[in-house]
């Protein structure tokens, strides 16, 4: 601890107006006594003086002062791009060299920080966010230097003149020179028309400045290869690329690596490209007329996204009209026009109480029936037309439809149940007022149900006679796709009742006919989120929530590999809804992928594209205008592993060819003052009695 002089101080006795006003007017009577020559007048001016010194009080003031050490803070990136090669080893080194050297100053103390440079605010490694949280308690005077222990990747630098009062040097990791290979992904939507091509611009870039070599470009679409392609370095290329899906079709692109390059993580890019729909065309072919008719035009009617072609038979051609021609409407039926030249252009066919009537020709109908072994999608809401002679199911037709009718039906009320599979698919669970299995729903009455013998696909609902609403699945050898549980074709619908309208007038307390009707017609043109046999995840901040949806219970077991390759068995825990979950950990972004065996999916987590890995070569130029503003210096480590670190005054160079200085800042803290009169009162009373006397004896001769 040391003693200081600090300064001198005036405490006054009286109010300074009044030591303001007495010093005027002494000095007014001082100068107009010499100026008349009285005698003693320079004595008497001495003496108002030493009573004026002695009303302001002056003190001498005395600290206290505790020196206090200087920091020196040490930042360690642990961002991904410094587990390269021998990045880490050389980070852990160069920490423990650099923690000794310091520690040898007893007037320092050290801070170390380590980050992995994540932010909220953006992308890439912001090393200087750490290091602000690391000394907000720290006085402007304590920082003696900044070491950053980096590969010189640091994204989010602050404003160099902020940084300019104390060193900021940098440890550099790498290597001088370092060989690399980058895809980069320069234009890209974010979403495309299901079914339509969107146009993605590439490039690939040696790093080290060679252009025109060749390099071999894969092409994924949720884990399938689709496409190889050879493309010069240096030069812009475009892909189409066919969105398959609605929801996310994730796009993975992948430059062949060199020899010995530094990483071959940024060879590879991910795209995430949200599939979405066009205007759906739907072809509604309506038979006898029925009060439920109006339902399916009112529900595809109120759908904006949905584009409705809805005729409605009611006799065949050659049957005999006499009604007069000027009050026909003459629009030809254009049977061919939608049954063999533009059928496939429909996402969805949808037949509501139709009957064979000569209209549609076997041949037509055997058209629908490829179609939807081609992808297509058919819905039927069948009614006593479905159990007669003339019924679609005795068509070509019926090779493609999930039931057989047995001829018979139900007409009495009764109340349609969700069945144990119906309780697991997604199209029926969950449905507002289904109760449980064992219960009665809360559904109004049905007072019709057609009786068939199921021969394929799914029974989601039940009635007395049986199966009430089917799905299917026609297959064709004739179209792939890449995802197992999927089989190739379309799908198909049953509905074996015509009475749901009676849930849309609310009979009864009604039920969910617009939700059911709905998720049947997504589930039939494949949305994602209705498939039954299912795998999803999802981020949840730092987790990752994955979900696999069956129609068969038991436990399920997902594998996972994370973007830095590892692998884990994990085990999903089910529930009634035949949904199994689990929660995970995924701090670190990229590409997740599961599989349960026929499953496969792609999850993108994070910055999938970091900015970190956009070029991983070590260099010292994005920190140049921090480490010149400061004065600071850089080593590289692979060269010189435990730099030379010197105490220096504020005044000297801050680093030079040998050295990295730590600043002497010398700052204290005061712990005491101690305050001693300048003019004790007693001498202050000596002195003006002394000049008083004085002065009386001139005035005396």
């Amino acid at each position: 601890m040391n003693n200081t002089l600090s300064g001198l101080i005036l405490s006054p006795l009286v109010d300074p107006l009044w030591i303001w006003s007495i010093a005027a007017v002494t000095t007014l009577l001082a100068i107009y006594a010499v100026w008349r020559g009285a005698p003693g007048a320079i004595l008497r001016l001495a003496a108002m003086t030493a009573v004026l010194i002695a009303l302001a009080n002056p003190q001498f003031v005395n600290e206290s002062r505790q020196p206090i050490a200087d920091v020196a803070l040490i930042v360690v990136d642990d961002s991904p791009s410094q587990k390269l090669r021998d990045r880490s080893e050389r980070t852990e080194a160069a920490l423990a060299s650099l923690t000794e050297t310091l520690g040898k100053f007893r007037d320092l103390d050290i801070r170390v920080v380590r980050t992995d440079g994540r932010s909220e605010k953006a992308a890439g490694t912001h090393l200087f966010e750490a290091a602000d949280r690391a000394i907000s308690g720290l006085s402007d005077g304590r920082l003696g230097a900044t070491f950053i222990i980096t590969d010189g990747q640091v994204h989010g630098l602050p404003d160099p003149a902020d940084r300019a009062g104390s060193p900021v040097h940098v440890l550099l990791t790498g290597e001088r020179r370092g060989l690399d290979r980058r895809l980069v992904v320069e234009q890209a939507p974010n979403f495309g028309l299901v079914g339509k091509e969107v146009s993605v611009s590439l490039k690939v870039e040696d790093l080290d400045g060679a252009t025109g070599a060749a390099a071999q470009i894969t092409v994924r679409r949720d884990g399938q290869l689709i496409e190889s392609i050879s493309a010069s370095t240096g030069e812009t290329i475009v892909l189409p690329l066919q969105i398959d899906h609605a929801g996310e079709n994730i796009f993975e692109f992948e430059a062949a690596g060199l020899p010995n390059e530094l990483t071959l993580r940024n060879n590879r890019a991910v795209l995430p490209v949200n599939g979405v729909r066009d205007r759906l065309r739907v072809l509604l072919i309506s038979g006898e007329p029925h009060p439920g008719e109006r339902t399916w035009r009112n529900l595809l009617k109120s759908d904006p996204a949905v584009d409705l072609v809805h005729f409605t038979i009611l006799r065949p051609p050659e049957k005999a009209d006499r009604t007069p021609l000027r009050e026909l409407a003459l629009i030809a039926f254009p049977i061919r026009e939608l049954f063999e030249v533009k059928l496939d252009e429909f996402d969805l066919v949808i037949f509501d109480r139709y009957r064979r009537r000569g209209v549609l020709p076997p041949l037509y109908l055997g058209n629908i029936a490829q179609y939807v072994r081609n992808g297509g999608a058919l819905l039927m809401a069948v009614g006593p037309e479905y159990a007669g002679n003339m019924s679609l199911a005795r068509t070509p037709l019926g090779d493609v439809l999930p039931a057989e009718p047995t001829g018979n039906m139900t007409e009495s009320g009764f109340r349609t149940r969700v069945t144990e599979t119906g309780a697991r698919h997604p199209v029926t669970a969950d449905l507002l007022g289904a109760a449980d299995i064992a219960d009665t729903p809360r559904w109004g009455r049905w007072f019709r149900q057609i009786e068939a013998t199921a021969r394929d696909g799914e029974v989601l609902m039940s009635g007395p006679s049986g199966p009430m609403l089917m799905l299917s699945r026609p297959e064709s050898g004739d179209v792939s796709t890449p995802d197992p549980s999927i089989t190739a074709g379309g799908r198909v619908a049953l509905l074996l009742s015509d009475h749901i309208w009676l849930w849309s007038r609310g009979y009864e307390g009604g039920g969910p006919a617009s939700e059911l009707l709905r998720r049947v017609s997504h589930w039939l043109m494949k949305e994602p989120e209705l498939e039954e046999n299912n795998l999803t995840a999802r981020s949840e901040g730092q987790n990752l929530r994955i979900e696999r949806r069956s129609l068969t219970p038991g436990p399920a077991k997902v594998e996972l590999t994370r973007p830095d390759g590892s692998t884990e068995t994990l085990d999903l825990q089910p529930n009634r809804n035949g949904i199994a979950t689990t929660t995970i950990a995924a701090a670190e972004p990229g590409l997740y992928r599961l599989t349960d065996g026929p499953l496969d999916r792609l999850i993108a987590v994070g910055d999938i594209n970091p900015v970190e890995f956009f070029d991983v070569r070590t260099s010292p130029e994005p920190l140049s205008p921090v480490m010149t503003a400061s004065g600071g210096g850089y080593r590289w480590l692979a060269e010189d592993p435990s730099p030379t670190i010197r105490r220096i005054r504020k005044d000297a160079n801050r680093s030079g060819d040998g050295f990295l200085g730590v600043l002497r800042n010398e700052d204290y803290v005061i712990t005491g003052i101690t305050q001693t009169p300048a003019a004790p009162p007693l001498a202050a009373l000596v002195i003006l009695l002394g000049l008083l006397l004085w002065a009386w004896r001139r005035e005396g001769k």
